[in-house]
């Protein structure tokens, strides 16, 4: 005797999933092309062809518990081979664009990053931090423009007439620039805890995968190692997603997401020595360890010259970082609109990327340069940036490093799909 199954669509959900990109799902008649030529998609119960028919249902309990969003790598296979345009990959990214607006708390932020009249709000709150900090330190200086020299005795910056560009001296660091930094990065890692806490706890309560003549389920902490080693640092993923008849738009985006990602590594890398050689220099200095303080500060101090290897690296994460952004750019640019299109979180992020590149640059140049006019309002843009894209990354689409990690390493886990060293 067979079970009866109630259904009740939620209809509002199904509106605010239209408005996030999956607008034109009520055009699959469930052919299930998409899943067939999907190159990720698992055998059983694969995706995307059970999120478009729980979409049109409006089955909300299950498609925001949907762990199958995150396996998703968005080549657009299934959206360029849908014969009816229902863009099923657009489906997807709309499914990921909700989870990022509601699974990390405070959904204010959320529903700020999912239009562009959000956009305002956000850019204020950093903007009136950093103007206060500006207007307190030109007061304090006779200047809204300083130059600076080094003074050895105080360890400090000093306000001289026709002096150097310094950041450092405006913005200073041990004030200003890394105790605010510090909880913006406690504040992301406290999003992040209870966004990933909150997924986790959707996914027990679905059902897993028994796997026949499997030994033992590996823990997480391996299925996270094995994530990080295949999925991330050689993207393998992303290469399964590629083949030889791949246009040059998805070889582009590949190598794009790769390089950018190895930029912001390296760009890590040296915000890590520079803070770890001021901290550290300073910790010594306090207490009597004059020789390795000394040592530790110089290594940390900046401006650094442009010869040296720390500057050196941040050349080359700068470079990496532009040409992955202009492979990612070129392809958002040119896609078939009729078979996929962009939302605002890939032109939200894409945009902050740029901005926090680019005014790092110029900042640079101008620094160098000795236009205090428009090193600082530009140094000025370049710290609003970067706070945005630290504090905001768990509701932004950048949160899927996380998000997807996670969700990749608990698939593996239960045996949804291989380890990597078994593909």
């Amino acid at each position: 005797m067979s079970n009866t199954v109630k259904v009740q669509p939620d209809l509002k959900f199904v509106k605010e999933l239209q408005a996030v990109g999956g607008d034109s799902l009520k055009k699959c008649y469930q052919c299930a092309t998409c899943s067939v030529v999907c190159p990720l998609s698992p055998a059983d119960s694969p995706y995307p062809r059970k999120e478009m028919v729980w979409a049109q249902w409006g089955l909300k309990d299950r498609l925001v518990n949907d762990m199958d969003i995150w396996l998703c790598h968005n080549c657009g296979t299934c959206s360029d081979l849908c014969p009816r345009g229902a863009k099923p990959g657009d489906l997807l990214s709309a499914l990921r664009n909700m989870a990022y607006r509601n699974l990390a708390p405070l959904p204010i932020i959320g529903k700020w990053m999912s239009s562009s009249s959000g956009l305002l709000p956000l850019a204020v709150i950093p903007a009136i931090i950093y103007a206060l900090i500006w207007i307190f330190q030109a007061s304090r200086l006779g200047s809204f423009l300083p130059t600076f020299e080094w003074d050895h005795a105080a360890h400090a910056w000093k306000a001289v007439q026709d002096g150097a560009v310094v950041f450092g001296g405006l913005f200073v660091g041990d004030y200003f620039i890394d105790p605010i930094f510090l909880l913006v990065f406690l504040f992301m890692l406290w999003g992040f805890y209870a966004g990933v806490r909150n997924m986790l706890k959707a996914f027990d309560a679905q059902p897993k995968t028994f796997i026949v003549g499997r030994k033992s389920e590996p823990s997480f902490l391996c299925c996270l190692i094995d994530t990080v080693q295949y999925e991330i640092l050689q993207h393998t993923q992303f290469q399964d997603c590629t083949d030889e008849e791949s246009d040059e738009l998805d070889v582009k985006r590949a190598s794009g997401h790769r390089w950018l990602m190895f930029a912001f590594i390296a760009l890590m890398v040296v915000t890590g020595i520079v803070a770890a050689g001021h901290w550290g220099g300073w910790f010594f200095r306090q207490i009597g360890v004059e020789g390795l303080g000394g040592i530790l500060s110089a290594i940390g101090h900046t401006p650094m010259p442009w010869w040296s290897p720390v500057k050196l690296l941040a050349y080359v994460g700068a470079g990496l970082g532009i040409y992955g952004l202009m492979a990612l750019t070129k392809r958002r640019v040119n896609l078939d609109q009729s078979k996929q299109s962009s939302s605002w979180y890939d032109w939200y992020l894409l945009t902050l990327i740029w901005t926090i590149f680019l005014t790092g640059l110029c900042a640079f140049v101008f620094r160098l340069l000795g236009v205090a006019l428009l090193a600082y309002p530009i140094y000025y843009v370049h710290l609003i940036g970067v706070f945005m894209l630290l504090a905001y990354l768990p509701w932004s689409k950048l949160g899927h490093l996380v998000y997807r990690t996670v969700a990749l390493s608990y698939a593996k886990k239960i045996g949804r799909i291989p380890m990597g060293a078994d593909k």
